[in-house]
């Protein structure tokens, strides 16, 4: 589970209860990343909000752009647990399994069904976890040159820097990937925060 207290869907009364049973709703099942807020609520329902607007809202930047970065982020930090649940989620987005495998493994580049621009966007997204003081205006006006609009640039570092607070969540807490976290990989959250799947 994690390292430290933890109030499980069963045991939750009043807010966190109806917090708990709108992301069951939604997700499929309560996730450990969840529940190791629980001793925190305010919390976690923001970060709900934070994590519904980044990911799932209208975009030029498409979802599974967006759950890509998720991954590669993920896997420079080293958070099996983000790996798994959001590589989960692009395989449940229709993603091709070989880039799937090769975005967890850390390996964007060896996938051959990525485009240039792909491969740009998550070579940027790779290199901003790993060096964030290394960023400068040239990225931007190369990524501008493959495509991506500015709300796709904003959105892309806005999912960056969560994926990289979520990673921290998981492993100062010592989150442990759930037995069935399959389940609450759900693809959708509803059409108000559903964004294109592609770009």
């Amino acid at each position: 589970m994690s390292w430290i207290e933890t109030i499980s869907p069963e045991a939750a009364e009043g807010d966190l209860a109806a917090l708990y049973r709108a992301i069951g709703g939604a997700r499929g099942g309560v996730a450990d990343v969840h529940q190791v807020q629980s001793l925190n609520p305010k919390v976690m329902a923001a970060h709900l909000e934070l994590y519904k607007a980044i990911v799932f809202q209208r975009s030029s930047l498409s979802r599974r752009d967006r759950e890509r970065i998720g991954v590669v982020v993920s896997a420079a930090n080293r958070c099996a647990y983000c790996v798994a649940h959001h590589g989960q989620a692009l395989r449940n987005l229709g993603e091709d399994p070989a880039v799937a495998d090769a975005l967890e493994a850390g390996a964007a580049d060896t996938a051959p069904e990525l485009g240039t621009n792909e491969r740009a966007l998550l070579s940027w997204a790779a290199r901003a976890t790993r060096e964030p003081h290394s960023a400068r205006e040239a990225d931007l006006v190369e990524l501008r040159g493959h495509g991506y609009d500015d709300r796709a640039l904003l959105d892309a570092t806005l999912t960056v820097g969560y994926f990289n607070f979520v990673n921290r969540l998981v492993l100062l807490l010592g989150v442990e990937l759930e037995p069935g976290y399959e389940e609450t990989c759900a693809p959708e959250m509803g059409d108000a925060e559903r964004g294109p799947t592609s770009r």
